[in-house]
């Protein structure tokens, strides 16, 4: 790891301590717990790791980590990276293998997005994989800003007001999903990442689509960011405070009580 900096030495105070009022707020982590980290070779998986073994150190709990990695067969993905990592670091970790990225190339035509289908058959494969190794929690690495831009392609594109909630019993209610950096923004992770020195694997493995509708929103964030700096601050503390009655759902408030007494 590089020489520290006192400007890091902010960064990391910054990020733990957000970390952990996350961990607080949401009771991400009990005591017992056995939480698989998903670490894929980013930046945000290596700090979410990294920042779980400073709190399963410091904790007035106990509860046990172990990395878990799933190589989906992407061309040119670095087999050895993670594997040499962990084990320079005594992290306990296992590799799942699975050749998602032949199924994904067979299934959507050459041009298409392929995002949708492969975020859907790694979830798949990360739940299995929880249950197996007796995992009660799966820790993902989404931030902040992952949050605000889920928020708003769920507006755009699926009509909905939905977003990534820091803690997420999945559908079948056999895994809790939990995201311990739900605070933290990316700006810092980038910073804390790059000064930690981690081996990073690139994320363009796939073949990135540069239209991508995340990208999108992305460059509309990073321009509001720009011209109005406290709005996705803003939006941030919105989707914390909802007021169902001032939406127009009627599957989770009941308009029929709402009468006038006299």
């Amino acid at each position: 790891m590089k020489k520290k900096s006192n400007n890091f030495n902010k960064i990391e105070k910054k990020i733990r301590r957000l970390a952990g009022k996350a961990i607080e707020d949401f009771n991400l982590i009990d005591d017992n717990d056995k939480v698989m980290v998903c670490v894929s070779g980013g930046k945000d998986s290596y700090t979410l790791l990294d920042v779980l073994i400073y709190f399963q150190r410091i904790a007035p709990i106990n509860f046990e980590l172990i990395a878990v990695n799933l190589d989906q067969h992407h061309p040119g993905f670095p087999k050895t990276i993670l594997p040499n990592y962990f084990k320079d670091n005594e992290i306990p970790y296992k590799i799942v293998s699975q050749n998602t990225y032949k199924v994904v190339k067979e299934k959507i035509p050459d041009g298409k997005t392929m995002c949708g289908l492969c975020s859907r058959l790694r979830r798949g494969i990360l739940y299995k994989t929880a249950i197996d190794i007796g995992a009660t929690k799966i820790a993902l690495g989404h931030h902040r800003n992952d949050i605000i831009e889920t928020f708003f392609l769920n507006i755009f594109f699926s009509g909905r007001i939905k977003s990534m909630p820091p803690k997420l019993l999945s559908d079948d209610k056999k895994n809790v999903v939990i995201r311990p950096l739900a605070y933290c923004e990316e700006r810092d992770i980038k910073k804390y990442s790059n000064q930690k020195n981690f081996p990073i694997i690139p994320c363009n493995l796939c073949g990135s689509q540069e239209k991508l509708q995340r990208v999108q929103i992305k460059k509309m964030l990073n321009q509001w960011e720009k011209d109005y700096p406290d709005r996705v601050q803003s939006i941030f503390k919105s989707i914390q405070k909802v007021e169902i009655s001032h939406l127009l759902d009627k599957n989770i408030f009941n308009f029929n009580d709402v009468i006038r007494n006299v």
